[in-house]
């Protein structure tokens, strides 16, 4: 199905946490119809603690890794009170009000959920309900997540104490009672260690372990007296230069991860998705979590190590990661594969251009950032004012991106998908291509502070009257630093490189 501008598409949203809720905010700005189905009691998703569909994943003493100056919409502030790095309550809270102030809720249905989406002809959706009922639509949005179906490893051996996913921990008390106990977390990832920093603590556990297999850069959350996603680099600043400037701040700053007793990262600062936390190197330090290497076995009472070593442990929590899964999809071509899923501009799936993906990466800064701009050229493509390429050049494109972003060894811990950074997609409705001679660059801050580059590319659009040209930007999500394609000072950047190499020598 073409979609031309003229006859609104109707559409179906699958969920209502933070891609949902923002899809359906683009889509009602461009006054196309469409349905979103909750399953849940209300939105939020992933940030709505205790949902009680099952799929929240918030523990109660959970704080956003970023901070407010990075997550907010474009044209909903985040309130002035709120603290740097606030509480997932005030996170809900925020998108509750964002909802209400455009006058979402109305157009969401709750307590149901999709069981099955069956193709039709024209490239047309049959969608069902749980309430048993049908409806036909032009074009689907799955916005369902990924952080749901919690993925568990498997090795060999028997565990005789508690285990629990850390997508079910909510608390040390309940329902397990982690207070005097051995306990152990399994994963290197964000999860991992904000529950490993807060059962480490004396008046809990008598001894916690952290189990990790391979290495990854925990990085705080501020940096020179900030936080560190609000530092910025001047604009004119190569990408190279740039991150070679920040992995000798990181370095600096926190040392090595192996000075820790922490197995060494395979990679430098910022060429994977960092940790972060602004307490585990420190009770790390102070012999609160003592480290220890991959799993080899399972023994009953304890767990052996790939060490050789074998503790006693009581309770595991396995901070493992998730499975990407859309249970109301059964064709073959939409099923991820052991969670690889490539997709064109991490939404689309070469030669099914009415069917969007939303949320499938691990974004920097945020999803609140990646969802927003997604939505952008989803909004575009369906009221006709962006045309995909062939399907060839997808394939094209996001093979290119694979290479790119992808890891020898995708990261579980999320999802690999096409890359931990995405691409970001903002199509500018109407721009004439004689405006846009080469690329431009703008900011736009990841985790540690670092600056992501703005890459556009001319791409088509169909219009009422004919064919227009409109820009097509893609916020490649950089380790740090921000490369003019076009600086005006080359001198500048040349002393800055020297500078640079004469550090690292």
């Amino acid at each position: 199905m073409a979609f031309d501008g003229v006859t609104k598409p109707k559409v179906c949203i699958i969920g209502a946490g933070g891609s949902g809720f923002t899809m359906a905010k683009r889509l009602k700005d461009y006054d196309i119809p469409y349905d979103c189905f909750e399953m849940s009691d209300n939105i939020g998703g992933n940030w709505y603690y205790k949902n009680p569909n099952g799929a929240s994943s918030c523990y109660q003493s959970l704080h956003i890794d970023t901070s407010k100056w990075r997550l907010a919409f474009e044209d909903y502030p985040v309130p002035e009170d709120w603290p740097d790095f606030p509480h997932h309550s005030q996170l809900l809270q925020y998108f509750h009000d964002y909802v209400d102030h455009f006058g979402l809720r109305e157009t969401i249905t709750f307590n149901t959920a999709v069981t099955d989406v069956a193709d039709l002809p024209g490239n047309r959706w049959k969608v069902t309900l749980s309430t048993g009922e049908s409806r036909e639509y032009d074009a689907v949005i799955v916005a369902n997540g990924h952080h749901w179906d919690p993925r568990m490893p498997e090795y060999p051996g028997s565990f005789d104490g508690y285990q629990v996913h850390s997508h079910n921990y909510t608390d040390p008390f309940e329902p397990y009672d982690f207070r005097g106990k051995r306990a152990m977390i399994v994963g290197g990832g964000n999860s991992a260690m904000d529950i490993s920093s807060e059962l480490s603590q004396r008046p809990l556990t008598e001894r916690l372990f952290i189990s990790m297999r391979r290495g990854v850069w925990v990085l705080p959350k501020y940096m020179d007296g900030q936080p560190a996603d609000k530092a910025v680099l001047p604009g004119w600043l190569p990408s190279g230069i740039g991150r070679a400037l920040a992995r000798k701040k990181i370095k600096k700053t926190i040392g090595m991860m192996e000075d820790y007793g922490l197995p060494k990262p395979d990679h430098e600062p910022l060429d994977g998705h960092p940790s972060v936390s602004g307490e585990f190197l420190t009770r790390v330090g102070c012999g609160d979590i003592c480290p220890k290497p991959g799993i080899e076995r399972l023994d009953g009472d304890g767990v052996v190590f790939t060490d050789g070593t074998r503790e006693k442990i009581d309770a595991i929590v396995w901070a493992t990661g998730y499975n990407v899964t859309f249970p109301f999809l059964k064709q073959d071509d939409l099923t991820p594969k052991e969670n690889v899923f490539p997709l064109y501009k991490r939404m689309v799936k070469p030669g099914r251009e009415t069917i969007f993906f939303l949320g499938l990466a691990q974004p920097l800064p945020t999803l609140v950032n990646f969802a927003e701009q997604q939505s952008k050229l989803v909004g575009a493509a369906l009221n006709g004012e962006y045309a995909f390429p062939s399907i060839q050049e997808m394939e094209r494109i996001t093979k290119e991106d694979e290479q790119q972003h992808l890891a020898e060894e995708p990261d579980q811990r999320h999802v690999a998908l096409v890359g931990a950074r995405p691409d970001l997609v903002d199509p500018e409705r109407g721009a004439p291509a004689a405006e846009e001679q080469h690329d431009r660059h703008r900011a736009h801050q990841d985790h540690v502070g670092v600056l992501a580059e703005e890459e556009q590319r001319e791409g088509q659009c169909r219009s009422q009257g004919g064919n227009t040209n409109v820009v097509e930007r893609g916020y490649r999500c950089l380790q740090l630093g921000y490369a003019s394609a076009d600086s005006d000072q080359p001198g500048l950047q040349r002393s800055v490189r020297k500078g640079v190499e004469r550090e690292e020598k």
